[in-house]
């Protein structure tokens, strides 16, 4: 079991988060392969453009079109996640639940709530993930703010004999010391295509964590499923995989096994980053395309009045990306070969109709799983808020 800690935790006055309010004035493809005992290949990096797949552009105008409403009246849920069968587990921040949505009848069964989760502000039960060994281990992973910082830790998913609101067992915490704020949580969760353990992570507010390589705050993490660090990092005894981030939010693999994450701006531009393991993302010194050297710019950027992006996906050749205050999905659409400029200008869709998205999961084919976050204290809750909606793209 990891046990990083971290040093105390200032927070920086003035600094807001824009993740639906006003800004402050002034799952895929990715990473290293890893043998199942979690060793990684020792270069710790991706492999050169030539020896990737050659993978079809997708059409550079796509579609994306609500076909059905799955499930509704949830209270502020965050992480989403897919069972081998098709059932959603959704995660509430606010409430520290986790609850099974049946995939076809949108049916909800209460698993229980996390001990130890402290809402607060951003914070809470954030982002969840099903472990690539369900199968066999029945293991559910869980991001969450507790009184004293953020974690992770992993549940036992447990329905014999159980009834409904008790069938997750103790949680046993495999990383903690992770900072924690009123703002600037992170809590993005995902197994990636090599079956570690990936997590995105805030500053919290303090602009000094991002770029400390020590702290486990402003980054983005790879760890085995015990929350061990892996050779194949950039520094073989530490779970820090890319640093100089502001506040992830979402995490997907691309065709080619390429890790994205999206990330809040301050008042200029939030952002879509292709992650390189080791790479620097400029906070608090570049945000946006800075082009400046030792930085990696952003492969697209938005206003924070068009985004505040939340969580991503990968789907029919394109990221989509849920937006908060933006109130709308992006897609961006990938070249297949270009990693520093989509294959066209990114497009729009679902402007202001069902008000802010939280997160988008890939349901298979050209249909998505997209989120509402009307019920976060932030959005303006309507009859039925919040859902889950399916939604079909090209």
């Amino acid at each position: 079991m990891a046990l990083l800690a971290v040093g105390a935790l200032t927070l920086a006055a003035g600094c807001s988060s824009h993740e639906g309010a006003q800004s402050t004035a002034g799952q895929g493809a990715g990473s290293p392969s890893a043998t199942p005992s979690g060793k990684s290949s020792p270069a710790g990096s991706p492999s050169p453009s030539a020896s990737r797949p050659t993978v079809a552009p997708p059409p550079a105008k796509g579609s994306a079109k609500v076909v059905s409403t799955l499930t509704e009246g949830l209270d502020s849920p965050w992480g989403l996640a897919a069972l081998p069968g098709g059932d959603l587990l959704v995660s509430s921040r606010d409430k520290g639940t986790i609850t099974r949505i049946d995939a076809k009848s949108g049916k909800k069964t209460l698993l229980g709530t996390v001990p130890g989760v402290a809402p607060a502000g951003e914070g809470g039960l954030l982002g969840i993930a099903v472990s690539p060994t369900f199968g066999t281990d029945h293991l559910v992973y869980a991001y969450f703010t507790t009184a004293s910082d953020n974690r992770i830790a992993r549940m036992l998913y447990d329905e014999d004999g159980k009834t409904a609101g008790q069938l997750l067992g103790a949680p046993d915490t495999i990383l903690r010391g992770i900072p924690k704020g009123s703002i600037h949580n992170g809590g993005r969760l995902a197994f990636g295509p090599d079956h570690m353990l990936y997590a995105g992570t805030g500053e919290t507010g303090d602009d000094g964590f991002a770029q400390d390589k020590k702290s486990l705050a402003g980054k983005i993490l790879r760890m085995t499923p015990d929350g061990e660090p892996l050779h194949g990092n950039p520094q073989a005894d530490s779970v820090v995989y890319s640093y100089g981030h502001r506040n992830v939010q979402g995490l997907a693999w691309d065709s080619r096994k390429q890790l994205w994450a999206s990330e809040f701006g301050q008042d200029t531009w939030d952002e879509l980053n292709r992650i390189v393991p080791g790479g620097n993302y400029g906070w608090p010194d570049a945000e946006g395309k800075a082009g400046e050297a030792g930085f990696r710019d952003p492969v697209a950027q938005w206003k924070t009045s068009e985004a505040s992006p939340s969580g991503i996906a990968f789907a029919k050749g394109s990221i989509w990306m849920a937006g908060l205050r933006g109130e709308r999905l992006w897609r961006i659409p990938l070249s297949g070969t270009d990693d520093k400029e989509p294959l066209a200008a990114p497009q729009s869709f679902l402007k202001g109709k069902y008000g802010r998205l939280r997160t988008v999961l890939a349901a298979g084919g050209n249909k998505l799983w997209l989120v509402t976050s009307e019920t976060d204290t932030r959005g303006t809750p309507k009859p039925g808020d919040d859902k889950i909606l399916l939604v079909e793209v090209r």
